[in-house]
C-alpha cells in the first residue's frame, strides 16, 4: 500500500511516497513542536499574542513563498488562492484562541483540551466528506485522550473560562486537519500552506493593530528572543507545519490527529530531560495509551482489509466491496490500491 489519503500528490505532479514516509514527517513534526515547548516558553512574554503568531506566520510565508516560487507562480489561481487563505484563517484563530485559553488554565489542562481534536476529527470528517468513522477509530480516539489526561492533567478538574476556550480551540483544529485533507484533492498542498501562512500572518497583524501594543523594538533586538522567533519561524513553522500539511494530505484525518497527538509526549519528554521533571508511573502510563492508540489506528483496519482481500477462492468479495471498505477506510488512495487489487 504506498498512501493513504486523497490524490493530491498525482493531482499536483509531485511524487506520492509510501504511507508510513507521511506519518514520519507527523512525527518528527510533533518532536520539533515539543521541544517548542521548552525553547519558546519566553516568547509570549516579549510579543503579544496575536503579533507573534502575525510575526511567526508572516515570515514563515515570506521564506516559503520564495523557496517554492516555481509552484507558486505555477498554480497562481483563484482555487490556490481562496482556500490557501481560508486554511490560514483558520489556523490563526486555532493559535489565537489557544493562547486566550491559556491566560485562564493551567498549561496541563491547555494540552489536555486542546488534544480533545483526536475525538472530533473522526465526526468532522464523516460530517465534511461523508466518511464514516470506524469503531477503530472511534476506540483509538479514546484511549488517546486518557493517554494525553494522564500525561497533562495534575489535581483537579474544575472548568473555566480558559478551559472553554481551549475546548473551542481543540474544535477549530480539528476543523483545520479535515479541511487540509480535504480541500488539498487535485491542488498543490505547498502552494496551498504557503497562502495558509501568508493570509495567517496577516491576520495575526490586523488584529494585533487592534487590540494589542506593539513592545519597544529594541526588546525584539534581544539575543534571546531572536533565537525564539528563529526556532519559532524555521522550525516550529516552515518544516514542522509544512510537514503536517503535507503529511495530512495523503494520511486519513482521524489517524494524522492521533499522531499529532505525540506533541504532549514529546513536551513532557524534553521538560523531563532538559529540565529535571520527574518522569512517573502516571507519565509512562499516559505514553503507553497513546501509543496503544497508535496501534489500534493502524493495525485493526489494516487487519480488516487484509481478511476481505484474501477470503478463499470462490468466496471472494466482488471487487465493488473491496473498493466500498478501502473508499470507507482510508479515502481514495484506498481505491487505487482496490483497483490495483483487481488487475
Amino acid at each position: 500500500m504506498e498512501t493513504q489519503g486523497n490524490t493530491s500528490g498525482s493531482a499536483s505532479g509531485n511524487r506520492v511516497l509510501p504511507s508510513i514516509v507521511y506519518k514520519l514527517m507527523i512525527v518528527a513534526a510533533t518532536v520539533i513542536w515539543g521541544l517548542s515547548f521548552v525553547v519558546m516558553k519566553d516568547a509570549v512574554d516579549v510579543l503579544p499574542p496575536s503579533y507573534l503568531i502575525g510575526v511567526r506566520f508572516l515570515s514563515c510565508g515570506l521564506i516559503l513563498a520564495v523557496i517554492f516560487f516555481k509552484k507558486l507562480r505555477a498554480h497562481f489561481d483563484r482555487g490556490h488562492i481562496v482556500n490557501g487563505c481560508f486554511l490560514g484563517l483558520l489556523i490563526f484563530l486555532a493559535f489565537w484562541i489557544q493562547t486566550i485559553g491559556l491566560t485562564d488554565t493551567t498549561p496541563g489542562k491547555n494540552a489536555f483540551l486542546t488534544a480533545t481534536y483526536c475525538v472530533l476529527v473522526p465526526f468532522i470528517w464523516w460530517f465534511i466528506a461523508r466518511k464514516r468513522p470506524t469503531v477503530y477509530n472511534i476506540a483509538a480516539a479514546v484511549l488517546c485522550i486518557a493517554g494525553v489526561g494522564l500525561v497533562s492533567l495534575q489535581g483537579s478538574f474544575s472548568m473555566r473560562f480558559g478551559d472553554y476556550m481551549t475546548l473551542l480551540c481543540a474544535l477549530v483544529f480539528a476543523v483545520h486537519i479535515v479541511y487540509v485533507a480535504k480541500l488539498s484533492e487535485g491542488r498543490d498542498i505547498l502552494v496551498l500552506t504557503v497562502w495558509q501562512f501568508l493570509f495567517g500572518g496577516v491576520c495575526g497583524m490586523a488584529v494585533g493593530a487592534c487590540f494589542e501594543a506593539f513592545p519597544p523594538v529594541e526588546v525584539l533586538f534581544d539575543p534571546a528572543f531572536l533565537f525564539n522567533m528563529a526556532y519559532l519561524v524555521i522550525f516550529a513553522s516552515c518544516v514542522a507545519l509544512v510537514f503536517q500539511n503535507v503529511a495530512l494530505a495523503h494520511v486519513p484525518p482521524a489517524q494524522g490527529s492521533l499522531f499529532l497527538s505525540l506533541e504532549s509526549v514529546f513536551g513532557v519528554l524534553f521538560s523531563v530531560s532538559l529540565y529535571g521533571e520527574e518522569l512517573t508511573f502516571k507519565l509512562v502510563a499516559g505514553f503507553c495509551l497513546i501509543f496503544v492508540a497508535i496501534l489500534v489506528s493502524e493495525m485493526f483496519p489494516l487487519k480488516g482489509k487484509k481478511q476481505l482481500a484474501e477470503e478463499p477462492a470462490g468466496e471472494a468479495p466482488p471487487i465493488e466491496e473491496l473498493r466500498d471498505y478501502e473508499a470507507r477506510e482510508f479515502g481514495d488512495g484506498g481505491v487505487r490500491a482496490a483497483a490495483r487489487a483487481e488487475e
